[in-house]
């Protein structure tokens, strides 16, 4: 723990290191982003989510020598390391310079690391209201977790590293922000406690994905009608169901999706001959092709 403690107040963070470090940042950020095999899983996530950014911001928060310190390390470092990420994804982006227009989200953030990194260097004065700090990241991190909790269940293994290290970094930040015994056991409740109803309200609240899978007449070439059946050949991906849209006058398989991965889609007519696709299911989409063999 001493190590770990280390990092979080133990580093003579100059403006050189400060700046090798975005720099550092934004290109291994960049290549999670361009990098196919990332794709979906928890190494992309920094390209998306905070909990990666929080743990660098609370670092140079506890290296910094004063409030003004902390809130310009923290808005230097962020205004480098994320254009960085977008300039390095141009050449390989099928959106060019474009891509920079999600680079706006990021930007509205950097501008308020400014009032963060300044509030946030009070935390190091080892007082009870250090908590009312830190609370709303512990917050933010637990609705990160419980997202991460949710993905993972759906699509194990996917995404469990990120839902890990929002776990670990919701009881870790109290330990290794304060000294303060009494503060760090009010810290460890309250971790605990948005712990423990991140969990309870993943697990009732499961993820599903309701989509249309199959146009009749469509573009993948299946024909059908109400006196098909329909079903996915592992029923553990959820439940599909033959379905007559007016507003296409046609049918449409219709599914409830539980679980990602790769199923197939059976299409069966009262003879007993059948359509089979060959389907892939992410988090919220989906291939579907028709299989060699059917």
């Amino acid at each position: 723990m001493e190590k770990i403690k280390k990092l979080f107040g133990g580093i003579n963070l100059t403006w050189k290191k400060l700046i090798i470090f975005a720099v550092l940042a934004g290109v291994y950020t960049a290549i999670m982003a361009i990098l196919p095999i990332t794709r979906n899983t928890s190494f992309e996530d920094i390209t998306v989510y905070f909990e990666v950014w929080i743990l660098f911001g609370i670092i140079i928060i506890m290296n910094s020598t004063s409030p003004k310190d902390s809130a310009l390390k923290c808005f230097v470092f962020f205004l480098i390391s994320q254009p960085l990420v977008y300039l390095l994804q141009v050449p390989f982006s099928a959106l060019g310079w474009d891509i920079f227009g999600f680079y706006r989200y990021w930007f509205i953030w950097t501008l308020l690391t400014i009032p963060m990194g300044y509030i946030g260097y009070y935390m190091k004065q080892d007082k009870w209201w250090g908590l009312l700090i830190l609370t709303p990241i512990l917050l933010l991190l637990g609705y990160h977790y419980a997202n991460y909790l949710g993905m993972t269940i759906y699509f194990f293994p996917r995404h469990l590293l990120s839902a890990a290290f929002c776990f670990g970094s919701i009881l870790l930040y109290p330990q290794v922000i304060f000294n303060d015994k009494k503060v760090k056991t009010i810290g460890l409740v309250i971790s605990i406690v948005i712990l423990v109803l991140a969990s309870g309200y993943t697990l009732l609240n499961r993820h599903t994905y309701n989509t249309t899978l199959l146009v009749s007449n469509g573009e993948a070439g299946a024909v059908f009608d109400d006196t098909f059946k329909a079903y996915l050949e592992d029923e553990r991906f959820g439940n599909v169901e033959i379905v007559y849209s007016e507003a296409i006058e046609d049918y449409m398989v219709n599914a409830r999706i539980v679980k990602g991965g790769k199923t197939r889609l059976i299409l069966e007519d009262s003879s007993g001959k059948k359509q089979i696709y060959d389907l892939d299911i992410s988090y919220s989409t989906f291939d579907i092709n028709k299989a060699q063999n059917s």
